[in-house]
């Protein structure tokens, strides 16, 4: 009889189970993906985080930097100004000198900030605080100015009627004065040229012959005035040979004296006359010369205070019959 075999329905023990292995696997394989891609994530996101402030700085730099540009280009404009106004008022100069500290002071302070391209917003905001500063001072100077213009028109005007009236009396005053110094010359007259021979015994004849003439004298009156003071009166004589050149040499007392017009003329030989007012006075003077005189006429003419009082002229002739 065959043995029959009963399931008593309790599970067989026998052969691994492999499925529950790999359900494990997969769980952990998950969790590793997941935390691959969290990562992935976390890093797109801190990197668009960091672009993001990246770009705020940016704006932000850029933004200061416009803000430093913008307040350079007024300060330049404002430093222009004050030059210009500088320049055109010499006046104007002495004012901003008496402020030369204060302003170099404001003006140091700008340039400092404005040269800083990492300046801060508080500076830069000083820097538009200091420029405010500076433009109001060219303001005050460009009002004071045009006081000061209005001022000088008016002290212009008042000057010019001064000297108007200053002038007017001075032309009478002058005139007055002109009138007196030309009445206060003396006059010259009876003006004679002599030519003299020097005898060997001390002798002085007159000639009017070239050949035997050692010397020339000029003789004339001084006439009375009654308005020229008393006192020492220079008077110069000037000769003039026949061929139109002036007798005057240095080294025998000649030399230059200014005429009224201020030019200046050559003298022959000058004297120091003391004059008593009202008096008539005679005068001579003598000169002689190392070479012999020349034949024909010599002119001779009197000078005082610049002006000349009298004229005069001999002839002299060739030796001989004719």
């Amino acid at each position: 009889m065959a043995e029959n075999t009963f399931n008593t329905g309790t599970p067989s023990t026998s052969g691994p189970e492999k499925p529950k292995s790999n359900s494990k696997n997969g769980i952990i394989y998950g969790v590793l993906i997941a935390a691959l891609v969290g990562t992935w994530g976390y890093m797109w996101y801190a990197n668009n985080k960091n672009n993001d402030v990246l770009a705020q700085k940016d704006v932000a730099y850029d933004s200061v930097s416009t803000a430093r540009n913008e307040l350079q280009q007024e300060y330049e404009a404002t430093n222009a100004r004050l030059d210009d106004l500088i320049s055109e008022n010499s006046r104007m100069d002495s004012l901003v000198k008496t402020k030369d500290k204060e302003l170099s002071d404001i003006k140091a302070r700008i340039s400092t900030i404005l040269s800083n391209k990492n300046a801060t917003q508080a500076e830069l905001a000083e820097a538009r605080r200091l420029i405010e500063q500076l433009k109001s001072s060219v303001e005050n100077y460009k009002a004071t100015i045009e006081r000061l213009e209005g001022e000088k028109i008016v002290i212009t005007g008042e000057r010019d009627y001064a000297r108007k009236e200053r002038d007017s009396v001075g032309t009478i005053k002058d005139s007055l004065g002109r009138k007196v110094e030309l009445g206060s010359v003396l006059h010259a007259s009876n003006i004679k040229l002599l030519p003299i021979n020097l005898k060997k015994n001390g002798k002085e004849v007159e000639t009017s012959k070239a050949k035997r003439a050692d010397m020339m004298r000029v003789s004339f009156d001084l006439d009375d005035n009654r308005i020229a003071p008393s006192g020492n009166k220079e008077i110069y004589v000037a000769i003039t040979s026949p061929d139109g050149s002036p007798l005057a040499v240095e080294a025998l007392g000649s030399g230059r004296f200014t005429l009224e017009d201020g030019t200046e003329k050559l003298y022959t030989v000058k004297k120091s006359v003391s004059y008593t007012t009202g008096e008539k006075q005679l005068v001579s003077m003598d000169w002689k010369q190392n070479s012999d005189f020349k034949i024909g006429d010599y002119a001779v003419e009197i000078y005082h205070d610049g002006y000349k009082i009298g004229a005069g002229k001999v002839t002299l002739k060739k030796s001989g019959l004719f």
